[in-house]
C-alpha cells in the first residue's frame, strides 16, 4: 500500500483531494494510506523517506509549499510532488524542484485523475531504480537515473545528481558494490559513472553530463569493453 501525503492548510481543499483519492482507489481497485498536515513545517519536522506522492499547496502561512519543496527535496529525490495552487504562474515555479505537475484549484477530477496516475508511475520508476545514502545528519533517497556519477576525493564522497551534489564520507568500493546492478562503470580509481549521461569517449577522457573526468591507463581497456556491453545491452548507439 503505497504512502500519500496532502499538505494543505484548507480544510475543503483537502477534503476534496481525500474524496478524489478514493474514488480513484474504487475505479483502479488499489488502497492508498493518506495522511494530511495542516502546515508544510508540521510535515517536514517529522519526514520519512516513505511517500510515493506528495500534493503540496503553494500557499500556506508559515512556509509556503515551494520552500518546503526545497527543503524536503533534500532528502528525498525520488518522492513525486504534485503542486496544488490558485495562480498557474506560481506553479511553474515547481519544476525547479522537479515537480511532476500542478493542479489549479478548483481542482477536477479529470485533471486530477491524469496527473495523479503520472506520479504514481514517476514514483514506481524511481522507487525501482532507488538508493538510500546516509548523509551528515540524515539520510537521502535518489533515483539512479538522476545520478550522474559518483567521485571519491580526500576521503569524502560526491554524488553528482543532475541537479545537485550531495556529499558524504565513505569508501567507493562500497558504492561500487551498491551500484553495479545499475550499470555504473569504473573509469579509474576517482570515478563511478553512470553510462546513461556519457556524451563521449576521446582519448583519456569521457565527457559525463557537462563535465571532463580523466580514464585511467590501467582501466581503459575495461572501461571501454564494459560499455561497449552496456550499449549493447541497452539497445543503444555507439559514441
Amino acid at each position: 500500500m503505497k504512502n500519500i501525503a496532502i499538505v494543505e492548510d484548507e480544510d475543503r481543499a483537502a477534503d476534496i483531494l481525500r474524496s478524489y483519492i478514493a474514488k480513484y482507489e474504487k475505479e483502479n481497485n488499489t488502497e492508498f494510506n493518506v495522511v494530511r498536515f495542516a502546515d508544510a513545517n508540521d510535515f517536514l519536522s517529522s519526514y520519512k523517506s516513505i511517500y510515493a506522492v506528495v500534493f503540496m499547496d503553494i500557499q500556506m502561512p508559515f512556509s509556503n509549499g515551494m520552500d518546503a519543496s526545497m527543503e524536503l527535496r533534500k532528502t528525498d529525490k525520488t518522492v513525486s510532488i504534485i503542486f496544488i495552487t490558485n495562480l498557474v504562474q506560481y506553479a511553474q515555479k515547481g519544476y525547479e524542484v522537479d515537480a511532476v505537475s500542478f493542479l489549479v484549484k478548483p481542482v477536477s477530477y479529470y485533471d486530477f485523475s491524469l496527473k495523479f496516475r503520472k506520479a504514481l508511475d514517476i514514483y514506481v520508476m524511481n522507487e525501482e531504480r532507488g538508493i538510500t545514502i546516509n548523509l551528515p545528519g540524515g539520510m537521502c533517497r535518489i533515483s539512479t537515473d538522476k545520478l550522474m556519477y559518483v567521485e571519491i576525493m580526500k576521503h569524502r564522497l560526491y554524488y553528482h545528481l543532475i541537479d545537485d551534489v550531495l556529499e558524504m564520507t565513505g569508501v567507493l568500493t562500497k558504492i561500487e558494490n551498491q551500484l553495479a546492478d545499475f550499470g555504473f562503470l569504473r573509469c579509474n580509481n576517482c570515478y563511478l559513472v553512470n553510462p546513461k549521461f556519457i556524451v563521449k569517449v576521446q582519448g583519456k577522457e569521457v565527457v559525463v553530463g557537462g563535465d571532463v573526468l580523466l580514464i585511467s591507463r590501467s582501466r581503459r581497456a575495461s572501461f571501454l569493453a564494459e560499455l561497449a556491453n552496456w550499449y549493447a545491452g541497452s539497445g543503444g548507439g555507439s559514441i
